[in-house]
């Protein structure tokens, strides 16, 4: 176990701060760029936003929706990342990379499903209202 004395304090400062906020921006333009399904949550929640101004929606469905939103976002960016330093680790077939790819994927599908039947539990009485 290292003692105190070895461990390496991080800068802190606005300097940083407003690094770490360049990084995070970076990210997220690299996997919006870059990531197929984070595109397509892109124009989806484009979608649910318009929908949800035309309906006006309550305040409650609105948080429910930026929520499953915020986590669709997040679970794609965590799928990128692990899929990144997977491909960083190895550029061979091995077992585990696959587990660890797969598992990702999946988080970000049961997000992306939990969304679904959100925006269909808020959405669809407001579209059978329509007929």
């Amino acid at each position: 176990m290292e003692s105190k004395d070895n461990l390496k304090l991080k800068k802190r400062g606005i300097k940083r701060f407003l690094s770490s906020i360049k990084n995070s921006v970076n990210g997220l333009i690299y996997a919006y760029l870059n990531e197929q399904s984070l595109t397509l949550h892109a124009f989806i929640t484009v979608f649910v936003l318009a929908s949800g101004f035309y309906f006006h929606i309550s305040k409650m469905q609105w948080a429910i929706l930026v929520i499953v939103m915020t986590i669709i976002i997040v679970t794609e960016l965590l799928n990128t990342a692990i899929e990144a330093v997977v491909d960083l680790v190895t550029d061979k077939y091995h077992p585990l990379a696959k587990v660890a790819k797969d598992c990702a994927s999946a988080a970000a599908f049961v997000a992306s499903l939990l969304a679904l039947g959100l925006y269909l539990y808020v959405f669809i009485p407001k579209f059978m209202g329509l007929f």
